[in-house]
């Protein structure tokens, strides 16, 4: 009986998803019940990428505002709750994208779900966070889920200062950056999420640069992202911005998808939003992956 990473019996499937765990297409729908089975598998090691992030909830804390301060800083009421990245997405940009024992670097690290998946999975992950307690957070939950020998490494501080230093030339960069200030994480200067947009695509693209070129020849990059919109409801166009920085840094446009999330309480909010203002409601997000060239 040939049995998966977490000793469940594979069923073959007739279809595409037996050579690559999803079909190779520009739409992955994270609905589906093989997506929704990976993503429960990987929930069960016990990762709790939150942890570190509880704060989120509390805006005074994270971002030095109150609620009624927030609203009137950004035009909008303050998320609620955090945003926790999709380990079965992790699987499949690994597996696709970086040989096997490669190197990856994620100068945005966030929570502890791409490091943990990425070293389970025999890949050696690089990430960088401006946040102590995030990377504290991560690093002891990868100390209880993985051996000592196969810890991700982390880096604390500002991803423009410590990608000047780093050494390797890696397989593969991949993250989820920050959208502009729709999650403000810390009230420190040099935290992206505190910046005006203009600002903060400076940074960003500059990030990237230095990200790219860390980047080995023909090596690829992928980022999660989604638009997000100014204080008058208009569209910034982010994802554009995202590619024309990568493109400036000598990273082609190589593919996009479109990722489907689950409605959930989409269709709680859709029909409120759309009335208020003729707004739609966002269910996906775009993968873009990039060539160095």
């Amino acid at each position: 009986m040939e049995v998966d990473l977490f000793g469940n019996e594979i069923v073959k499937d007739p279809l595409l998803r037996d050579k690559f765990l999803e079909p190779p297409f520009s739409v992955l729908d994270t609905k589906n019940g093989n997506w929704q089975t990976r993503k429960r598998q990987w929930k069960q090691l016990g990762i709790e990428s939150h942890l570190g992030r509880e704060a989120e909830c509390n805006v005074k804390t994270m971002s030095g505002l109150t609620p009624e301060q927030y609203k009137e800083k950004y035009g909008r009421e303050p998320m609620q709750g955090t945003s926790i990245f999709d380990p079965a997405l992790c699987e499949l940009i690994y597996r696709w994208y970086c040989p096997e024992g490669g190197l990856i670097l994620d100068p945005f690290a966030g929570g502890s779900v791409r490091g943990i998946v990425a070293n389970y999975l025999g890949f050696n992950y690089t990430g960088i966070d401006i946040r102590q307690e995030q990377i504290d957070s991560n690093r002891e939950q990868a100390l209880k889920l993985l051996p000592v020998n196969k810890q991700p490494q982390y880096y604390v501080g500002d991803s423009n200062v410590i990608l000047e230093e780093l050494r390797p030339f890696y397989d593969l960069v991949f993250s989820c950056p920050p959208y502009a200030d729709l999650e403000v994480y810390s009230d420190m200067t040099n935290d992206l999420s505190t910046m005006e947009y203009n600002v903060f695509i400076d940074v960003y693209s500059t990030i990237i640069q230095k990200s790219v070129a860390r980047l080995k020849r023909g090596g690829y990059a992928c980022f999660v992202v989604g638009d997000i919109r100014d204080k008058k409801g208009f569209y910034r166009d982010f994802i554009s911005h995202t590619k024309q920085a990568f493109i400036d840094a000598g990273a082609g446009l190589y593919n996009e998808a479109i990722l489907l999330q689950p409605l959930g309480t989409a269709m709680l909010r859709a029909g409120k939003i759309f009335e208020a203002g003729g707004k739609l409601t966002k269910v996906h997000e775009n993968v873009l992956i990039f060539k160095k060239n």
